[in-house]
C-alpha cells in the first residue's frame, strides 16, 4: 500500500484520507507535490509486459528464408574450400542480421512507446485544474474524476459516488458489478458490525474502494489514489493474471473432445509452432505474405540450382556449386525485411506527428483500401464548442444569445428576447454582427453585392428585441438546465480565464445558465441538495436528477419547498413522451396533441438551423424523495427509474449549436476525390443532422439534384434504418449518408451492410457504447477524448478528435502502400535481371566445359546489400505522390502485387538482363573473339582477362542501371523527367530528383562506389572477380542510357494506352464537399474570400485543402460505397481546371 496511513484506506474517512497523502480534494496535489511523490514512488505500472523479447527478434532475423539461402551458401562455399567467398559470405550475414536486429527492435520499442500513448489515461485534478493524463503518471493522492466506460487508473478512496459502479470481474470474479459509497461505514460481512481492521473484510466488499483496471460501468465519482502500480490489490495478483489463451480446436483432452484430439490438438500446436517461427502466421498481412514470399523465393533457388545441376549433367564440381549459389543468391531480396521495417516505422512516427497514434500495424496497411468512413459528428466534423444559441419557452418568449465572441466565457455576449415565432422567418434579420453566426461555415458568403442579399424574399418584420430580463418562467429553465448537469464551469483567478470541464452540450447549457448567476456550484452553495441522478443513456437519450430545495427558500417564488423536484433533459422526442403538462407557473396547461405538435415543429425550425436540440423538463415528487439509490439493486433501478421520469412538465427547449471545423469540408471534397464515400452516424436530431451534413458537403445543399429515390434514402432516423431487414437494406440504391439518432446497434449494422457491398470501413467512435462496431470495423479509430474501452477496441487513436486527422492517416497508409510497391518493384526486377543473366550465362562454356558466371556471387551480394539498399529505404521515404488522393482505394486481395507491379517487374528485368548480357557478349566473344579462359570463376589468369572485363563491364552496367532504376521508380506511370505534372518548370528533372535528399545522395553515392570497387588492385581480381576496364566504360553508359530510353518506352506505352492503370475516380452526380450548382470554383470565387479560404488551407488542412481546388471537379464516386472507376489516367486526369 502506498503511503502512510493509520490502517487501511476503507476505514478510515475521506478526510483521514487526505491527511494522510497531504491533498486538497478541491484543488488536487499542487505540481511541486506531484514531482516529490514522482521521486518517491514508481511508475503506475505493472512489471508484466507484452513487449518482444530480444532473443525472439533476433531468432526471426536468423531463421530468416532470404538470411537461409545466403548460409547454405556459405556452407557450401566453406565444403568446396573457397574460404574467401565463404567469408565473405559469413560477413554478410552477421551484416544482415545485425542490421535487421537493430532496426526490428528499435521499430518494436517505437511501437511500445506509441503503445503507451494510446493506453488508458486518467482524469486527473491537479493545481485545481483537470487534465488529462497516462495512468502511469498518476502518483497517490491524485484526484482522479470517473465517469461510465473509464478505466480506473490505480486503487482510490471514493469520496464522491454518484450511481458509481464499477465491474470488478477480473479482480474479484463477480460478474455483477459493484455500487460504490464514499462513506466509511464498511461493515463485516454477516453482521452488523463496523470493520475495524483491514483482515475483517475482503476487497470485494470494501465497497468506497475503487480498484486499478476495473471499469466504471455507470455513473461517475471522485476518489483519492491510495495505491499504485504493483502496490494495487492487481499489482499484487498480476502475474497470476496474465494468462494466454489458446486457439480453439488445440486442446489435447481425449475424455473431453475424443480420441483422435491428441492428434489433432498436437497437429495444431505443430502447425502454429512452425508458422511463428517461419512468420507464416502471425504479423500483420504484409508481413505474412512477404514472408510467404521469400519462402517462395527460397523454392525457386532451390531450383534453379538443379537447373545449373542439371545443365553440367549433374556432375557436381566446385565450379558448378559457386554458379548454383550465384543463381541462388540472386534471386533473394536480401535488404528487403529490412527495408519493410525501416519503411513502417517511419510511417508510424510521421502519422504520431498527425495526432495519429496507431495501435496496430495492420490498421496502417489497411488505411490505403478504406473506401467508406462512418463518422461521429460532434468533435470530429464540427468543432465540439457548443453554445447555447437560442432557448425557446412555451407561450412566453424566444431567448437568443448574440455577439459572443467566446463559448465558454458567460460574461461575453448578451441575451434578447423576442415574442416573434421563429418559423416565419425565412432570412437573418442582420445587418447586426452576429459573432456565433459567423462561426459557421454555412454562413461563408462569397463576394455578392449587398443589394442582391437584400432583394431576396422579405421576411415578416420581426418585434424589437430586447435585454433578456429574470422572469419565472426562465429562471425554472435555468435552474433545470444547471442542476441537470455534469459540467463545472469556473473562474480561474490566476490564469483569467473560464475553465471548463464535461460534455460539451452540458458545459453549452451551464454556460447559459452563468449568464443569469444561476450556475450549479452556487446553486448547490445555497443549500440545493442532490438525492439521485439517473446518468444519460445512449438507448433512451436522457438524464434526470433529483434535487430537494434549498430551506432558505431561495426558489420560493417558483417552487415550494415541501417537495423534491425531478430534473430531466435529453433528446426532445424522448422527453416529450415523459411529459403530461408543458409551461410553468399561470401558463401551465395539459400537453394536448396540438401542442406537441407545435413543440415538435419549434424543434425542426432550431434543428433545420443547424442546432441541436434538448428538452428540460421537471416534475413535483410527491413529498420528499427517500430511496436510497445506492441499495437500489441492478434489476430494480430501471424500474425506479421509469417511476421517477413520468408525469413530466416541459419547460423549454435549448437549441445549441456545434459549428463545423473549417477543415472539414476540404477534407471531405479530398474524400470524393479518392473515391471515398463519407458517411454521418449521430445521435443529433434528423433536421440537425441534415444541416450540418450539408454546411460540410456530405449531402448536397440542394436535394433536387439527385433521384427522388435517392433523395428520400440519404438521411434516415436510425428507428427507420434499424427496421429494415437485411434485404431491404442491400435492395437500396445507395446507402444512406446521414443517420440520425444513432444507437450502438445502429453502427454495427451500418458496418454490416457496407460489407455485404464489399466496402472497406472506417470507423469512429468515444463511448463504451462504440466498442463493438470499433471492434467490428474493417479500421476502428477512437477519439483521444473517449472512453478507455473505446481505445482498446480500436486500432488507431485520433489524439486530435479531427475529421482531417483521419484523412491525414489515410494519405499517409496510402503513401505508405505506394513505397512499397516501389522499392519491391525496385529490388525484385534487378533479382530478375540478375536471374535472366545468369541462366543465360549457363552457355558460356569455357576449355574445361564448365558455365563462366557473366557476373560473380560477390559482384551480386555487393548490389542487392549495398547498392540495391540504400535506394530502396530512400523510396521507402517517397512523400506521397500528387494524385495519391485522386486514385481509387487499394484492392485488399491483390495487396501490393497488383498486374502492373507484377508486369513491370518482368519488363524491367528482362531490359536489365538482355542489356547486361548483351554488354558481356560484345566483349567477350565481340572484342576478344569468345575466350571464356579456363577455371575463370575461381582465379585470375591472362587467359581470364576478357571475361574479367566483361564481369566488371557488367557490374558497372548493372549497378547504375539499378541506381538510375530508383528515381524512375519514383513514379510508376509518369516520365522521371515530369514527375510532377502540376510543374511549371521546362525541365524539372534535378528539382524532383532532389525533393528525396536521402535517395539522391544514395543514388550518387552509389554509382561513385562502382570505381573503387573495380579498380582496387587484389580486392578487384580476388573477390569480385573482375578487374579495371577502360573503353568498356563507353558500352557501360550507352546501356544505362539505352536503359532509360525502355523504360520510359514502357511508361510511355502504359499511359498511351492506359495499360495496367489504377484509373481514376469519375464523376457522379454529386461530389462530396463540393459546390452543387457544378460552377467552376475560379468563376465563383473572389480575392477576399479567397483570403479566407487560403488562411483554412494554411492553418489547418494541410496538404488537403492545397489540393482540393485542382481536384474536386476531376474525380468523384457515385452515392455508393462502390467505387466507379473510368478509362483516364494520371497523366490525363491533371488537366487544369
Amino acid at each position: 500500500m502506498s503511503g502512510d496511513y493509520p490502517k487501511h484506506p476503507f476505514l478510515l474517512t475521506v478526510e483521514e484520507t487526505a491527511q494522510a497523502l497531504g491533498v486538497d480534494p478541491d484543488k488536487g496535489l499542487s505540481s511541486q507535490q506531484v514531482q516529490q511523490a514522482q521521486e518517491k514512488y514508481p511508475p503506475n505500472e505493472f512489471e508484466v509486459g507484452e513487449s518482444v523479447p530480444w532473443y525472439t527478434i533476433l531468432s526471426k532475423q536468423l531463421f530468416n528464408a532470404m538470411v537461409l539461402v545466403l548460409v547454405f551458401a556459405m556452407i557450401l562455399s566453406f565444403a568446396i574450400n573457397d574460404y574467401i567467398e565463404g567469408g565473405v559470405l559469413a560477413f554478410v550475414i552477421v551484416a544482415n542480421v545485425t542490421i535487421g536486429f537493430w532496426q526490428e527492435y528499435r521499430a518494436e520499442k517505437q511501437m511500445d512507446a506509441l503503445r503507451t500513448l494510446s493506453a488508458p489515461s486518467a482524469n486527473v485534478l491537479r493545481d485545481g485544474k483537470t487534465k488529462v493524463i497516462p495512468n502511469a503518471e498518476v502518483v497517490p493522492g491524485d484526484i482522479i474524476l470517473l465517469k461510465m466506460g473509464d478505466t480506473v487508473p490505480a486503487d482510490m478512496r471514493v469520496f464522491e459516488a454518484m450511481n458509481l459502479s464499477c465491474d470488478e470481474q477480473s479482480l474479484t470474479g463477480e460478474a455483477q458489478p459493484v455500487d460504490k459509497i464514499s462513506e466509511a461505514n464498511i461493515t463485516v460481512p454477516g453482521s452488523d458490525k463496523l470493520a475495524t481492521e483491514e483482515g475483517e473484510v475482503g476487497i470485494g466488499d470494501r465497497l468506497n474502494i475503487a480498484y486499478a483496471t476495473t471499469i466504471v460501468r455507470k455513473g461517475r465519482g471522485r476518489g483519492i489514489v491510495v495505491a499504485t502500480g504493483m502496490q494495487t490489490e492487481v499489482g499484487k495478483i498480476a502475474a497470476s493474471t496474465q494468462k494466454k489463451t489458446r486457439k480453439p480446436g488445440r486442446s489435447m483432452n481425449y475424455k473431453k473432445y475424443g480420441k483422435r484430439q491428441p492428434v489433432v490438438g498436437l497437429t495444431k500446436r505443430i502447425y502454429d509452432a512452425v508458422g511463428k517461427f517461419l512468420g507464416l502466421t502471425e504479423g500483420t498481412p504484409l508481413q505474412r505474405k512477404l514472408a510467404a514470399l521469400a519462402y517462395v523465393l527460397f523454392g525457386c533457388a532451390i531450383i534453379l540450382a538443379i537447373i545449373v545441376f542439371a545443365a553440367h549433367k549433374f556432375d557436381v564440381t566446385g565450379e558448378v556449386i559457386i554458379y548454383a549459389v550465384s543463381l541462388g543468391i540472386a534471386i533473394i531480396p536480401e535488404s528487403l525485411v529490412a527495408v519493410l521495417t525501416i519503411t513502417m516505422v517511419v510511417a508510424v512516427t510521421v502519422m504520431r506527428k498527425s495526432n495519429v497514434v496507431v495501435r496496430d500495424l495492420s490498421a496502417l496497411e489497411a488505411l490505403g483500401g478504406v473506401t467508406n468512413i462512418c463518422s461521429d459528428k460532434t468533435g470530429t466534423l464540427t468543432q465540439g464548442a457548443m453554445i447555447v444559441r437560442k432557448a425557446w419557452l412555451p407561450f412566453s418568449h424566444t431567448y437568443t444569445v448574440r455577439d459572443s465572441q467566446s463559448p465558454n466565457d458567460p460574461t461575453k455576449g448578451r441575451v434578447t428576447y423576442s415574442e416573434f415565432k421563429e418559423q416565419e422567418v425565412k432570412v437573418e434579420e442582420a445587418p447586426k454582427r452576429d459573432y456565433d453566426q459567423e462561426r459557421s461555415a454555412a454562413v461563408l458568403k462569397f463576394d455578392v453585392p449587398e443589394e442582391k442579399l437584400q432583394n431576396k424574399q422579405p421576411a415578416k418584420e420581426p418585434e424589437a428585441e430586447n435585454e433578456a430580463e429574470m422572469t419565472p418562467r426562465l429562471k425554472a429553465f435555468l435552474l433545470s438546465s444547471a442542476l441537470c448537469n455534469l459540467a463545472t464551469v469556473r473562474y480561474d483567478e490566476e490564469e483569467a480565464k473560464w475553465q471548463t470541464t464535461g460534455e460539451p452540450t452540458e458545459i453549452a447549457l451551464q454556460i447559459f445558465s452563468h449568464r443569469f448567476k444561476l450556475g450549479k456550484k452556487s446553486l448547490e452553495g445555497l443549500g440545493w441538495k442532490q438525492l439521485a441522478e439517473f446518468p444519460f443513456d445512449s438507448s433512451i437519450k436522457r438524464m434526470s436528477v433529483i434535487y430537494d430545495l434549498p430551506q432558505t427558500n431561495e426558489a420560493s417564488d417558483i417552487w415550494g419547498s415541501e417537495n423534491s423536484l425531478v430534473f430531466t433533459k435529453g433528446a426532445v422526442e424522448r422527453v416529450l413522451d415523459l411529459c403530461s403538462h408543458i409551461g410553468f407557473g399561470d401558463d401551465k396547461v395539459e400537453l394536448t396533441e396540438e401542442l406537441k405538435e407545435e413543440v415538435l415543429n419549434q424543434m425542426n425550425n432550431l434543428a433545420s438551423q443547424g442546432q441541436r436540440v434538448l428538452a428540460v423538463g421537471y416534475r413535483d415528487w410527491n413529498g420528499r424523495f427517500t430511496t436510497k439509490q445506492a441499495d437500489v439493486s441492478q434489476e430494480k433501478e430501471n424500474a425506479l427509474r421509469t417511476e421517477v421520469e413520468q408525469g413530466l412538465t416541459l419547460l423549454g427547449l435549448a437549441g445549441i449549436y456545434d459549428p463545423p471545423r473549417r477543415e472539414t469540408k476540404p477534407s471531405i471534397a479530398e474524400c470524393s476525390s479518392a473515391g471515398i464515400k463519407v458517411h454521418m452516424l449521430t445521435g443529433d436530431h434528423p433536421e440537425t443532422a441534415k444541416a450540418i451534413a450539408k454546411e460540410v458537403g456530405i449531402i448536397p445543399k440542394n436535394l433536387g439534384v439527385l433521384p427522388d429515390a435517392l433523395a428520400k434514402s440519404i438521411v434516415q432516423k436510425a428507428t427507420d434504418f434499424d427496421k429494415m431487414t437485411d434485404a431491404e437494406i442491400d435492395a437500396m440504391p445507395e446507402l444512406p449518408l446521414v443517420i440520425a439518432r444513432c444507437a450502438p446497434d445502429t453502427k454495427t449494422r451500418m458496418i454490416d451492410a457496407l460489407r455485404r457491398r464489399n466496402a472497406f470501413m472506417a470507423m469512429t467512435g468515444d463511448g463504451v457504447n462504440d466498442a463493438p462496431s470499433l471492434a467490428r470495423a474493417d479500421v476502428g479509430i477512437a477519439m483521444g477524448s473517449g472512453s478507455d474501452v473505446a481505445k482498446s477496441a480500436s486500432k488507431i487513436v485520433l489524439t486530435d478528435d479531427k475529421f482531417n486527422s483521419i484523412v491525414s492517416a489515410i494519405r499517409q497508409g496510402r503513401r505508405m502502400f505506394d513505397n512499397i510497391q516501389k522499392f519491391i518493384l525496385h529490388l525484385l526486377s534487378s533479382n530478375v535481371g540478375e536471374v535472366i543473366l545468369l541462366c543465360c550465362g549457363l552457355a558460356f562454356r569455357d576449355s574445361a566445359d564448365l558455365s563462366v558466371f557473366p557476373i560473380s556471387p560477390l559482384e551480386i551480394l555487393w548490389i542487392n546489400m549495398v547498392t540495391s539498399s540504400f535506394p530502396a529505404f530512400g523510396l521507402g521515404r517517397e512523400q506521397a505522390a500528387a494524385d495519391v488522393m485522386r486514385k481509387p482505394p487499394q484492392n485488399k486481395k491483390r495487396g501490393v502485387f497488383t498486374n502492373q507491379i507484377i508486369v513491370d517487374m518482368i519488363v524491367y528485368g528482362i531490359i536489365m538482363g538482355a542489356l547486361t548480357l548483351a554488354t558481356f557478349i560484345i566483349v567477350v566473344y565481340g572484342a576478344n573473339g569468345g575466350a571464356l579462359g579456363n577455371e575463370c570463376n575461381k582465379t585470375f589468369t591472362e587467359a581470364c582477362r576478357p571475361v574479367f572485363r566483361a564481369r566488371a563491364a557488367v557490374f558497372a552496367e548493372l549497378t547504375w542501371i539499378i541506381l538510375i532504376s530508383a528515381w524512375e521508380f519514383k513514379n510508376l506511370r509518369r516520365s522521371m523527367f515530369r514527375l510532377n505534372p502540376d510543374s511549371k518548370s521546362k525541365f524539372p528533372f534535378f528539382k524532383d530528383v532532389y525533393s528525396n535528399r536521402f535517395l539522391f545522395w544514395a543514388v550518387i553515392i552509389g554509382a561513385l562506389s562502382v570505381f573503387p570497387v573495380i579498380y582496387i588492385p587484389t580486392l578487384n581480381t580476388t573477390l569480385f572477380k573482375h578487374i579495371g576496364i577502360t573503353w568498356e566504360w563507353g558500352i557501360v553508359v550507352g546501356f544505362t542510357l539505352l536503359y532509360v530510353v525502355g523504360v520510359e518506352a514502357w511508361k510511355f506505352v502504359k499511359r498511351t494506352f492506359n495499360l495496367l492503370d489504377d484509373h481514376q475516380v469519375v464523376k457522379g452526380a454529386f461530389s462530396q464537399g463540393g459546390e452543387d450548382d457544378g460552377r467552376d470554383f475560379k468563376k465563383t470565387i473572389t480575392f477576399s474570400s479567397f483570403k479566407s479560404w487560403h488562411s483554412f488551407g494554411r492553418k489547418d488542412t494541410g496538404e488537403s485543402t492545397g489540393r482540393r481546388s485542382r481536384s474536386q471537379h476531376r474525380t468523384n464516386t457515385n452515392l455508393s460505397g462502390d467505387t466507379r472507376t473510368g478509362e483516364g489516367s494520371p497523366n490525363n486526369s491533371n488537366e487544369k481546371v
